[in-house]
């Protein structure tokens, strides 16, 4: 706790936003011992129940939000809750300060196969003239996050988290069952060779965003002159700590599947946390929309579980992908972004 109270200090974080913070770090410390003993306490496979996004929820998906949503209801400065798992919001405590969202378990069908799976949480100031219950609650633009941050269940257990300032990376201890400080200050290189993408489902994108991935594909004698390399772990937690700790560019495209919500991420749960950790580590954080490109943290939500197509990391492969979608006949032309004075 103690370098974590440093960084509170440091970041002048108020007392009532502490007891938050470590509430839900003290339950992702139970998450990644249920986690670590999946198989041993027969918590892997599902409950062959669809959550609210028609996904069919895991057994540790049920667990880790319960935790959660227990841990936040004592919590007298919490006012509501809002989780992936679940369709409405949740009122606690009418004179709290806060509202927090939270994916209990991010990349949970990685679960069965031991791979990567995290806790992404976010907290906004809450609304006094708006119901506790109210979605509304909700309805705030991204760069109102106090604090947005993540734990990653890997070979160690890493919380990356902001405060409004740097955006840190700490490591569980877990002999003494505290989280150390690791990397005070993370920064994403402006430029990369590395790039995330589920190239299966390559064949449901624009044309234009197809254009950009193939040339990101044809090495050094395309027409970007170097080699890019493809990782991918099916759990956006993995993938943009990825990015955060040695740079790259994180994509999910629109695709044409489901053209009325053509976008598969979540804004509260996923965009809007990642995206302030993301410009808080120096890169940059955009979504498509009809004609514009948008930064993540100036939209607007018009629902609890909106959903945005993402690309961040570093900034200026987003400005080159960005320069694709638009048809763009030179990369290295500036990049209009609604709300660029923002970056």
């Amino acid at each position: 706790m103690r370098d974590l109270q440093n960084c509170f200090n440091q970041d002048a974080v108020a007392a009532e936003l502490q007891s938050v913070i470590t509430n839900l770090l003290d339950v992702t410390k139970e998450i990644a011992l249920a986690v670590r003993q999946a198989a041993l306490a027969d918590v892997l496979g599902s409950v062959q129940v669809q959550n609210v996004q028609g996904e069919t929820q895991k057994k540790l998906d049920v667990i880790a939000n319960d935790l959660l949503k227990a841990a936040l209801k004592k919590n007298i400065h919490v006012r509501a809750l809002a989780s992936e798992e679940d369709e409405h919001v949740i009122a606690l405590h009418n004179s709290g300060r806060y509202v927090v969202a939270f994916d209990p378990l991010d990349g949970s069908s990685n679960i069965d196969v031991n791979g990567q799976v995290g806790t992404i949480f976010t907290v906004y100031p809450g609304l006094d003239n708006v119901a506790a219950d109210s979605p509304l609650q909700f309805f705030q633009q991204g760069k109102n996050q106090l604090c947005a941050g993540y734990v990653l269940y890997g070979p160690s257990t890493a919380l990356v988290l902001t405060n409004g300032g740097p955006t840190r990376c700490f490591t569980l201890d877990s002999h003494h069952n505290e989280f150390v400080l690791t990397n005070a200050k993370l920064q994403v290189p402006q430029n990369t060779e590395e790039f995330s993408i589920n190239m299966a489902n390559q064949r449901f994108w624009s044309d234009n965003f197809k254009r950009y991935i193939a040339d990101l594909l044809a090495g050094e004698t395309g027409v970007r002159g170097k080699r890019f390399t493809m990782r991918w772990n099916a759990a956006m937690v993995g993938d943009v700590h990825r990015v955060l700790t040695r740079g790259g560019i994180f994509m999910y495209p629109n695709d044409s599947r489901h053209p009325r919500q053509p976008a598969k991420l979540r804004l509260l749960y996923e965009a809007n946390p990642m995206a302030m950790l993301v410009e808080n580590a120096g890169g940059k954080a955009c979504s498509e929309a009809t004609n514009k490109i948008q930064r993540i943290l100036d939209i607007v939500p018009d629902a609890l579980h909106q959903r945005v197509s993402v690309i961040l990391g570093a900034a200026n492969e987003v400005d080159i992908c960005i320069v694709y979608l638009f048809k763009r006949d030179q990369v290295d032309q500036p990049v209009l972004i609604e709300n660029e004075e923002a970056y």
